[in-house]
């Protein structure tokens, strides 16, 4: 539609001031009342298509409108834009890399390229169009996010054809790159949780700055929203590979939509591609979730150049810490109470070890690996045995007291030998009290304790005591010291217990020989 003529009137003398008397903007603006940015857009417009002042004598409106107006006056510029997908792989280099650099280094190659408020605006406008996935900021080889989603993958027992067991999926997904890894476990206990971070690590040939964990069980002992109390062993583990581990908030997905995410497509394209495939081992099992998840991290991106593997070795590869030069070797923890024998119980070997008597009374924390036993007092390492597994105990000679440690350099026939100067019911009870023990050295104190008995009631009346002590069959201090102390010995021996008679010659007895 043709402007006014008043409006073509306004634009000559436009024109006229600021092109023919030479007039500035500002001037021109405030003669004419024209706002001043139609002034500079009409004088930039006339000085684009190459008009002067005065304008040709046969230039009417209508083609002073079409010089000023057409298309090709009102075209921008056309500059050179850089690669959005580039941009977008840079800034996830490390922490100094900015997009005013990023900007400034495009300038230094394209002098009349974008600036830089129509290259930010740019580029966040391209960001918006990619997946979710690819949305997050993530630098290079910080974050890898881990989780056990629940999922499970029935495992076929190959006799039977009952299930065998239902095995839990690990994926673990590092932030800039999106790469996959994931591999099945019989259970989420702690065991199976460490050791897939360890799996995680080797197969990524490194370790990341961060580990973002759920707050499953395994690896945070208490959830809390500011200061979640992570398990010891995972801790453990952690400073062995040199990572941070940071669990995500409750109720926060956002701090672990990376790992969602991951989940979500090992879900889709690992889990669901092998539902129609019985499996009967773990081994078979995890060679299969091997395969498509490398076919995974192949799968070309459909927004951006490349696939979770190319920008994996692009990116995170060459920013992971490198491994250390040992695996970690799994352990548990836990707190015991020194008490006043100094040994500390682990149950389920039902074995005994020594930490020095100086801190009986003490809450000591207690390292359990397969080979090794490691007793913590204030983070400072007061004692380390090789592991039994056989009930029992394992002493260390420099944690006993001296008086201790010079009783048990007695063998158990030098404590009978002594026994026996008092007589030799004391002597046999000795034997007894030493058989009745799980280790010798357990009843050494015991017996010393009971002779000394007779330095204050005299070597008769100890005597006397051990014979009926015998005849009770208790074999303690505690026992022989009441005798004496209520004056039993002195008094006669209860009568022995009668004997079963035998069984009469019948039919129907078959003997003990029939049960052999």
């Amino acid at each position: 539609m043709p402007r006014p003529h008043t409006a073509m009137r306004n634009i000559r003398n436009v024109l006229r001031l600021s092109l023919g008397e030479g007039l500035s903007l500002r001037q021109t603006s405030a003669s004419l009342e024209v706002p001043f940015t139609t002034v500079a857009d009409y004088v930039r417009r006339a000085k684009a298509t190459g008009l002067t002042w005065p304008l040709p004598e046969d230039m009417d409106d209508d083609a002073l409108e079409a010089r000023l107006f057409s298309k090709a006056s009102r075209a921008p510029k056309e500059r050179p834009l850089p690669d959005w997908a580039q941009v977008h792989r840079e800034l996830k280099r490390g922490k100094h890399v900015t997009l005013m650099l990023l900007w400034y280094e495009y300038r230094e190659a394209n002098p009349d390229g974008l600036a830089y408020s129509q290259f930010t605006y740019r580029y966040r406008a391209w960001k918006k169009h990619l997946d979710a996935v690819m949305r997050q900021e993530h630098k290079a080889g910080e974050r890898l996010f881990v989780d056990f989603p629940g999922d499970t993958v029935p495992v076929y027992d190959a006799k039977t054809g009952q299930v065998a067991m239902h095995a839990e999926l690990f994926v673990a997904v590092l932030g800039a790159s999106s790469y996959v890894y994931a591999e099945a476990f019989p259970s989420q206990e702690l065991m199976y949780w460490v050791t897939a971070h360890v799996h995680t690590f080797e197969a990524l040939e490194g370790c990341p700055a961060l580990v973002v964990c759920d707050n499953l069980r395994s690896g945070v002992s208490r959830p809390h929203r500011y200061e979640p109390d992570v398990n010891a062993t995972y801790q453990e583990m952690a400073a062995h590979y040199g990572v941070a581990v940071l669990p995500a908030r409750a109720y926060h997905p956002r701090d672990k939509a990376k790992a969602e995410q991951g989940v979500l497509l090992v879900e889709r394209w690992v889990t669901a591609r092998l539902r129609k495939r019985r499996f009967t081992s773990l081994g078979e099992l995890n060679e299969a979730i091997a395969t498509l998840v490398e076919w995974l991290n192949n799968r070309p991106f459909k927004r951006l150049p490349g696939s979770r593997k190319s920008l994996f070795l692009e990116l995170d590869r060459p920013a992971l810490r490198p491994l250390p030069p040992t695996r970690y070797e799994f352990a548990t923890w836990r707190k015991a109470k020194l008490g006043l024998g100094y040994h500390l119980e682990v149950r389920a070997d039902r074995h005994y070890y020594s930490a020095p008597h100086s801190l009986i009374g003490e809450v000591l924390d207690v390292r359990l690996s397969a080979t090794t036993v490691e007793v913590f007092f204030r983070h400072r390492r007061v004692a380390s045995h090789l592991r039994s597994y056989k009930p029992g105990y394992t002493t260390d000679p420099a944690h006993m007291p001296d008086s201790h440690r010079r009783h048990a350099s007695w063998a158990p026939a030098r404590i009978v030998s002594w026994a026996r100067k008092t007589g030799p019911a004391t002597a046999k009870l000795a034997e007894a009290v030493l058989a009745s023990r799980p280790h010798p050295e357990q009843g050494f104190r015991t017996c010393l304790g009971i002779v000394r008995l007779g330095e204050r009631y005299g070597t008769d009346r100890l005597e006397a005591a051990a014979e009926r002590a015998l005849a009770l069959r208790s074999y303690t201090y505690r026992s022989v010291e009441s005798i004496l102390r209520h004056g039993l010995d002195r008094q006669p021996l209860p009568p022995e217990r009668p004997t079963t008679p035998p069984l009469p010659a019948h039919a129907n007895v078959r003997g003990p020989g029939y049960y052999r």
